[in-house]
């Protein structure tokens, strides 16, 4: 599957499961469970119940989802960085 088929959306954490799943509601009133991905994990980032994160979902199965960041309150939203080649 290609990244490009992926569908991105925001959502608000309702409910922390065990082995680091989480029920997230979207933004239009859609539940799923969705987990960290390798990168938070590795680094590890808490998520709590109420925080807003971004998630991926593939279009083969809308009951799972991918957090890819968490948006913490009070911060603006990160400015692309530029990499040195």
């Amino acid at each position: 599957m290609a990244k490009e088929d992926l569908i991105e959306a925001s959502a608000t954490v309702t409910e922390v499961l065990p082995d680091a799943r989480y029920r997230v509601q979207l933004d239009n009133g859609y539940e799923l469970i969705a987990y960290t991905n390798g990168k938070m994990r590795k680094h590890h980032i808490r998520i709590l119940a109420g925080d807003k994160v971004s998630l991926e979902i593939s279009p083969y199965d809308m009951t799972k989802g991918r957090i890819t960041f968490r948006h913490i309150e009070g911060r603006p939203p990160a400015a692309p960085q530029n990499k040195r080649k």
